[in-house]
């Protein structure tokens, strides 16, 4: 064989590879492209079943939108409202925002900006990684065990925020972290030339550049702890409450927790506004990721 033929042969070898990795590279897309489009299609199925029960309960069980949004809870579907429901779930918001925020952030900070480059240091961050995948229904019995059978304490909605910061604080401290380590070291450098401490440097340089990624961390993070149900039905929520929770000291009823029940009631016209608030908690969700976007385009325009 002469070597024009050994070189044509292995030109057309190579060529095949070739043709077979881009094989290889469409079939990929295609799968992919399928897990998308399965995943797509039970979500609008299971959007437009919610939305089709949400309409039956205004049409056919005769529920006022307004009257449901401003009611209590009540033990007839026609009457009863998500007004107790909504005011517990903020205050469940609040509460996990002031607890997460400092603690999250200054557990990030202290993380990037301070904390030596040790085994110690790799630990922590693996085990923030791994509380990430913890089921949340482990922190709510966590918190059942050691905060109202052990302490004592009955402030449900205190209580209840506690296990909801619990579940989102490992997202927050590495959603943090990622804004943290988003910011150039140049900034660092340039703040450092000028004479700045560390600290000062921190707060006046590395937090302006990091806070839009800190905050749609921390927002997507109550976004997660509002469509919670496991940890504050686990500490002991009401369902159905007449009294509206004005206070944090009052017990607590949570929106999710009300959606729950109402779908496993026997009464069909109980299922039927657990669609109907499924359909307000969503619009809930979604206005809390607008706000998420807004703030991070605002800061990002700003600095």
């Amino acid at each position: 064989m002469s070597e024009q033929d050994t070189q044509a042969l292995s030109t057309q070898s190579k060529n095949r590879k070739v043709q077979l990795e881009h094989l290889k590279s469409d079939l990929f897309k295609v799968v992919c492209l399928g897990a998308s489009l399965v995943g797509f299609a039970a979500l609008t199925l299971l959007l437009a079943d919610i939305i089709w029960e949400a309409y039956v309960a205004v049409t056919d069980f005769g529920i006022d939108i307004i009257q449901f949004l401003i009611s209590p809870g009540s033990t007839d579907p026609t009457s009863a409202g998500i007004l107790a429901a909504v005011i517990g779930s903020l205050w469940l918001m609040i509460l996990t925002a002031l607890f997460t925020f400092g603690i999250g952030v200054g557990a990030a900070i202290y993380l990037e900006e301070f904390a030596p480059e040790n085994r110690w240091k790799r630990v922590i961050e693996i085990n923030l990684a791994n509380l990430a995948g913890v089921p949340s229904v482990v922190y709510g019995l966590v918190i059942l065990g050691l905060m109202i059978h052990v302490l004592g304490f009955d402030a449900i909605i205190i209580v209840g925020a506690i296990a909801l910061s619990l579940t989102v604080m490992p997202i927050v401290i590495v959603s943090a972290q990622e804004a943290l380590r988003a910011v150039p070291d140049s900034m660092r450098e340039a703040s450092d030339a000028t004479g700045a401490t560390q600290w000062q440097t921190v707060r006046n340089v590395v937090l302006p550049a990091a806070m839009p990624g800190i905050l749609t961390g921390m927002i997507l993070g109550l976004a997660d702890a509002w469509g919670q149900t496991a940890p504050i039905i686990m500490v002991g929520t009401l369902v159905g409450a007449r009294h509206v929770p004005w206070t944090p000291f009052d017990r607590n009823v949570a929106l999710t927790a009300t959606i729950f029940e109402w779908s496993f009631s026997f009464e069909p016209g109980f299922r039927a506004i657990a669609a109907l608030g499924i359909v307000i908690l969503l619009i809930i969700l979604l206005a809390m990721n607008g706000i998420a976007i807004y703030l991070r385009h605002r800061y990002e325009t700003a600095v």
